[in-house]
């Protein structure tokens, strides 16, 4: 896709992270990172690129069981139990936090009238996988075992994440067809990273995106596997699973200027060959992270629509 194609605010914020961005294959200090960047969410700056959350939506912070944080969107007039969605951030499994999917989490909660948990998990470089892959595991759990006391109905739950967000909800998907559960009704995928190491076509075309690079996908893979970089380990590379079949309804969702984009669309021919039924939706004019980044991709409410529709259906 060529830049012009791309709204005009899209193509000036991709040009200044690239004079501004530290490439994380550069970084030492992962913790200032973290911080600076969630301190710029939290600037009027901050809001008007990564959104506001839904009026109409509360936002509450609990801890799960794992002992680390989740963010609640509900609907502010909720009564009842309601589906539950258990969303997980991206950030390359190095970077990121709950409050960079709040514009998404609470206008699935507000439209679609379900509960959206997005929990925190571990960090690379510092807790290498599968650490925060087995805190994301342990929150799904908490989070249906405690359905009750969260106002959640157990058997309408799904899963959705974006980009590393988006790699552990397949997983999570994979561990509870083959675990007996939690049941699952969905998964949503947003422009996730299924593959660890193979290198396609769309990672050649825009090796210089905005966002994401591939010399960042080849740094976020060697941080977040650490010693273990060459795993076949279907945790994670989920494309590797020995077989897709049994999973629930999936959308994935890809952006047409992302070196991630053949990820979505060979997971979406992996799970089609294994007879799941799957949705899939390519954004132009899109580029990785556009989810969280509403205010500079304009295309991000198309999307949403597809996700709040989808995910009607589906729970």
């Amino acid at each position: 896709m060529s830049s012009s194609t791309m709204a005009l605010r899209t193509r000036v914020f991709g040009a200044i992270l690239r004079r501004t961005a530290t490439p994380v294959e550069q970084a030492r200090d992962f913790p200032a990172l973290r911080a600076e960047r969630l301190r710029v969410q939290g600037t009027r700056l901050g809001t008007m690129i990564f959104g506001r959350t839904d009026p109409a939506a509360s936002v509450e912070q609990i801890t799960v069981g794992t002992g680390l944080r989740a963010l609640v969107h509900r609907p502010k007039d909720a009564i009842g139990p309601l589906p539950c969605v258990v969303n997980f951030h991206g950030g390359g499994w190095v970077q990121g936090n709950p409050e960079q999917s709040a514009w998404l989490a609470s206008r699935v909660a507000v439209r679609n009238r379900v509960v959206v948990i997005s929990p925190a998990y571990r960090l690379a470089p510092e807790h290498p996988f599968p650490a925060g892959l087995e805190d994301c595991h342990d929150a799904l759990a908490w989070i249906v075992e405690h359905a009750d006391e969260l106002g959640i109905t157990p058997e309408r739950v799904a899963v959705m994440g974006d980009s590393a967000g988006g790699n552990i909800a397949a997983v999570l998907a994979l561990q509870a067809r083959d675990e007996g559960g939690p049941p699952m009704r969905a998964q949503v995928l947003i422009y996730p990273s299924v593959e660890m190491y193979e290198r396609w076509p769309s990672e050649d075309r825009h090796a210089e995106a905005p966002v994401l690079t591939s010399a960042n996908m080849r740094g976020y893979a060697r941080l977040y596997l650490g010693e273990q970089y060459g795993t076949e380990d279907f945790r994670a590379s989920p494309i590797r699973a020995a077989s897709h079949a049994g999973l629930p309804k999936t959308l994935i969702v890809t952006a047409a200027a992302d070196p991630l984009l053949d990820n979505g669309a060979r997971y979406r021919d992996a799970l089609a060959a294994d007879g799941v039924p799957v949705r899939y939706v390519e954004h132009d004019g899109a580029i990785h992270g556009f989810m969280s980044l509403p205010g500079v991709v304009p295309v991000a409410r198309e999307a949403l629509d597809d996700i709040v529709e989808f995910l009607g259906e589906a729970l």
